[in-house]
């Protein structure tokens, strides 16, 4: 038997996917091109870049971690040349709240009422030290309407739980690339992987050697048992990174939690594609 996941695994995963609407539903790529972020790329690093302010492509690098820096510098700066980081600030906010509205209609607004006021809950208790990027976002002003307050409180956590992953994969000693094949050797195909994040063939097939050299993957490229219980290891630790937040909160109210986000969850996945390079379990 399978053991349970982690609860702040499980709480990832129910909202996970209302962060991501912003990169699938055609209201979120629409509001970016209205913006002048014409261009899936434009939109997504602009969109997500834009709490960090108008910075060049190395921070963004850096935040980040498993894309290709010439995939970033494609975009960076030049990107503020064509909006603003307040004003794709603002898309990001219209284009998310156009896709939930579209997508919750059937849920209705109990549940959302319900998630958004324990998810503000964990927001305001969050520690964003050494975490960037989920303190980038927790500073920015609470919008006002219940959709993009869903909205703006799931991605604070979700970048929360990010930087946590990205310092377990530093720990670990693994660069952008080796992580992203670690991955594909596990459960993710490697044509969904690679081409988002810009990695070359020599690129992607030296990260694999060096994992190779480690033991973490066997002759045929797939996990060996040494890495299936390296990543089983950066898992936990995101997960413990991550559970702090969750602490102060009784299992009644998570259960509360997970009973709102999961009808949510479910509407919001239908505009994820079934192979997505976020790596949420299908």
């Amino acid at each position: 038997m399978a053991e349970p996941a982690h609860p702040a695994r499980s709480l990832w995963w129910l909202f996970e996917p209302v962060h991501a609407v912003t990169y699938f539903a055609p209201e979120g790529r629409a509001a970016y091109e209205e913006a002048g972020l014409r261009g899936y790329w434009r939109g997504y690093f602009g969109g997500r870049a834009a709490p960090l302010g108008p910075v060049d492509a190395a921070p963004v690098v850096a935040a980040f971690f498993n894309f290709a820096p010439r995939m970033v510098e494609r975009a960076l700066p030049e990107i503020w040349t064509r909006a603003t980081p307040e004003r794709a600030l603002a898309a990001r906010v219209e284009g998310a709240t156009a896709a939930l509205a579209r997508l919750l209609e059937p849920v209705g607004p109990g549940p959302v009422d319900r998630a958004v006021g324990l998810l503000e809950r964990a927001v305001a208790g969050l520690d964003c030290s050494g975490r960037v990027l989920a303190a980038a976002n927790a500073a920015l002003p609470r919008p006002e309407p219940p959709l993009a307050r869903l909205w703006q409180a799931t991605t604070v956590l979700r970048e929360h739980r990010g930087d946590g992953h990205v310092a377990a994969l530093v720990a670990e000693g693994l660069d952008g690339c080796e992580a992203l094949v670690l991955r594909c050797a596990l459960d993710t195909r490697r044509e969904t992987l690679q081409p988002h994040r810009g990695w070359t063939d020599e690129e992607w097939d030296a990260a694999a050697g060096r994992l190779a050299e480690r033991g973490w993957l066997g002759a045929d490229g797939s996990a060996s048992p040494a890495g299936r219980a390296r990543h089983g290891a950066l898992e936990a630790a995101t997960d413990l990174a991550a559970a702090r937040v969750w602490s102060g909160f009784h299992r009644a109210e998570l259960d509360e939690l997970a009973a709102a986000l999961g009808p949510i969850a479910t509407a919001c996945r239908a505009a994820l594609p079934a192979q997505n390079p976020i790596g949420l379990p299908g």
